[in-house]
């Protein structure tokens, strides 16, 4: 059946079904045609015979009844109170919540809720993707782009920013415009930015097709969650939204395997003369990309949230809708007979009125700014509802909880990689070698020479040739009649050196690490282009190892908050798996190796995750249809805000300090576990 769109021959009006020629005709009169009939009607035999539980796009016998009883007192929706009316709304609204809650029922849960289970899992497996590519990429990006310290971090945060941006931007529109066109937008154009960004070689527009990435995929969480619920019953809704959880593990688990399996091969792919280079870290870019494809193609097979159609008013498709998950199901289930009886399906009464502008009038573009501006006014009042006395204590309290969560989370997994890098390069320092008065004459050197310093010694007719310098310091050094070919070198610096009658051809030892040294008859031919920072490090895959571990230990976590969601409550889940988090930050005080910082990484995700698990439920239920997604992208944009701070304040400790991370984390998950034991819980009512 095609459901995404259904021809309307019938119109709301006062809260019943009319036909759109403006007159209501009850049993007694005869239509103006004896034959016209919905498209979307059908079910009527030879004798004309109705078969049961078949839509006919008639009034329901109910409305019929409530408009006599409004008839006499009725009065135009322009003459009455704006307060009448939203209450008015409010009491149809809650009728809805109820039938709808009975009508999932009647549908079922099974291949229909499975099918959307997995579309909407690869989209937010498209966002756990996004937030471990360019930590992934970094290290090989730097050398195509001569990235300095700065601009790798700025890196790093911009694609949280566009996240940041986006959860708000496609939160607020997707309670207007849709959850299924707003997914599809914003996935489009994730998906378009992060394949363009594959191939760009400057670094100022591999930034700007980052953030526009992010910007795209920062509405897949926010969306998701809601468009999901909307097909939920209520015993089913706590259990099922946690399985999809477990998608974006497992975006962290793909992107992890794909870049350990690709980046390091660094000469997979090809060079065009010598100013493009497309090398490995782009073709795992590119298949990053995949998941979210993947989900923009079968998501137009899917229809839109008929929960989110009955808000704005489109009952006869939201009631096709509906029939085809129940028929779906019933099929599946090896009852194709059983019939979906509902005929009628409450409305909540429309107050706002979308400003429209006659073809006739105006530009074209004059009446598509009106309606930009109209959808941005109703998002905004949506936004501002979302602070009202009936939420304010809620949202206010989700707020500091998703702040709080998201700052010790993303601070702690950026913290972890650097700890374990410093604790490497302590223990590799450990092994330096010192050379002193050394003096070495007529040889050729064609080695690597790695992890030295060379003090006060001479370096004559020496011939440096198809060779690497790795973390070597020159101090004090002679080198008279030498000869540099073809050498690169990384972390190496000469520094207060003479170098007499010496040639440098097709080298990368630049101007910038001779410090303080005295050149004398030196010449330096062909020297090489682009950024050289040369060679794999040996310890990159670690970065690789440490997020597939991180991610693949939350899937414990992820089963039991599953399983136990709708018996414990959210509101358990939440403050237990914040406060069991803080404890295992304090574990973080004897992590003196890299094993052990490892295994507490570990530690801390797996008790970490049941708590994102039950603020994605209690978020998705606490606020009503129409306001929904919108509480949830300014949450998950206030999530994404934490992460930037929590990222640039606990980097800044590597090295320096394990207290202040260790104590900021802890007291923050302690702050906002005890304050989300003050949430009201949900796991009982419907969704408004």
């Amino acid at each position: 059946i095609g459901v995404n769109q259904v021809s309307d021959d019938y119109r709301y009006q006062d809260g019943n079904y009319a036909p759109s020629d403006g007159y209501y005709h009850d049993g007694n009169e005869p239509t103006q045609e004896e034959d016209a009939q919905s498209d979307a009607t059908e079910g009527h035999d030879e004798d004309d015979e109705v078969y049961e539980g078949e839509y006919q796009g008639i009034p329901h016998p109910d409305d019929i009844k409530g408009k006599q009883k409004k008839k006499a007192p009725a009065m135009a929706d322009e003459f009455r109170d704006k307060a009448e009316l939203i209450a008015e709304r409010m009491e149809d609204e809650e009728q809805l919540a109820h039938q709808y809650e009975n009508i999932i029922e009647e549908c079922g849960h099974g291949r229909f809720q499975w099918t959307l289970f997995f579309v909407l899992g690869l989209a937010l497996m498209a966002d756990g993707v996004e937030v471990f590519v360019v930590g992934f990429v970094l290290p090989s990006a730097e050398k195509d782009m001569c990235l300095s310290s700065s601009n790798k971090g700025m890196l790093g945060l911009i694609v949280y920013l566009g996240m940041m941006v986006g959860a708000v931007i496609w939160g607020g529109l997707a309670d207007k415009l849709g959850r299924k066109k707003c997914l599809i937008i914003s996935l489009a154009i994730n998906a378009a930015f992060a394949f363009l960004s594959s191939f760009v070689q400057g670094y100022g527009f591999f930034l700007f097709c980052r953030l526009i990435s992010g910007l795209g995929i920062g509405g897949s969480l926010p969306i998701v969650f809601a468009y999901f619920s909307e097909f939920l019953s209520r015993e089913k809704r706590g259990e099922h939204l946690s399985w999809l959880c477990m998608f974006w593990m497992i975006g962290g688990i793909y992107a992890s395997a794909m870049a350990w399996s690709i980046i390091p091969h660094y000469g997979w792919g090809f060079s065009m003369g010598t100013k493009y280079h497309f090398h490995s870290w782009r073709v795992f870019v590119i298949i990053c990309v995949l998941p979210c494809i993947s989900s923009l193609v079968a998501l137009k097979f899917m229809p839109e949230s008929p929960r989110f159609l009955l808000e704005i008013g489109k009952h006869d498709e939201a009631w096709m809708i509906l029939k085809q998950v129940h028929d779906t199901n019933m099929r599946a289930k090896g009852e194709p007979e059983r019939v979906f009886t509902v005929a009628h399906i409450k409305t909540p009464k429309q107050i706002d009125e979308f400003i429209e502008i006659q073809s006739s009038t105006g530009s074209w573009y004059q009446r598509w700014l009106v309606r930009i501006m109209t959808t941005l006014k109703q998002v905004w009042d949506n936004l501002l509802y979302c602070l009202t006395a009936q939420y304010k204590m809620n949202t206010l309290i989700l707020a500091t909880v998703w702040f709080s969560m998201a700052f010790s989370y993303y601070g702690l997994t950026v913290w972890f990689p650097d700890m374990i890098r410093y604790l490497q390069n302590e223990e590799y320092e450990s092994r330096l070698k010192t050379f002193n008065r050394e003096h070495v004459t007529h040889v050729t050197i064609n080695f690597t020479l790695e992890n030295q310093i060379h003090r006060n010694g001479v370096f004559l007719n020496i011939k440096f040739a198809k060779m690497k310098f790795k973390y070597v310091t020159f101090e004090d050094m002679l080198f008279e009649e030498c000869y540099f070919e073809d050498v690169t070198s990384s972390e190496t610096v000469f520094r207060n050196c003479t170098i007499l009658s010496t040639v440098f051809y097709n080298t990368d030892l630049y101007e910038d690490k001779f410090i303080e040294c005295r050149f004398i008859n030196v010449t330096f031919l062909h020297q090489k282009e682009g950024c050289h920072l040369d060679f794999e490090q040996e310890n990159d895959f670690l970065i690789y190892l440490v997020s597939f571990l991180g991610s693949l230990s939350v899937l414990p976590g992820n089963i039991i908050s599953a399983l136990l969601m709708d018996k414990i409550g959210r509101i358990k889940m939440i403050g237990g798996s914040m406060l069991i988090s803080a404890v295992c930050c304090f574990f973080l005080f004897f992590g003196n190796s890299e094993s052990v910082m490892i295994g507490l990484q570990c530690l801390f995700c797996g008790a970490n995750i049941a708590a994102w698990n039950a603020l994605d439920v209690i978020t998705v239920e606490l606020y009503p249809t129409s306001k929904r997604s919108t509480a949830f992208g300014i949450l998950n944009g206030l999530c994404k805000f934490g992460a930037i701070l929590g990222n640039s304040i606990f980097a800044s400790f590597v090295g320096i300090t394990k207290v202040v991370p260790i104590l900021l984390a802890s007291s923050v998950l302690v702050v906002g576990g005890l304050l989300a034991l003050r949430l009201p819980e949900t796991r009982e009512q419907v969704l408004m």
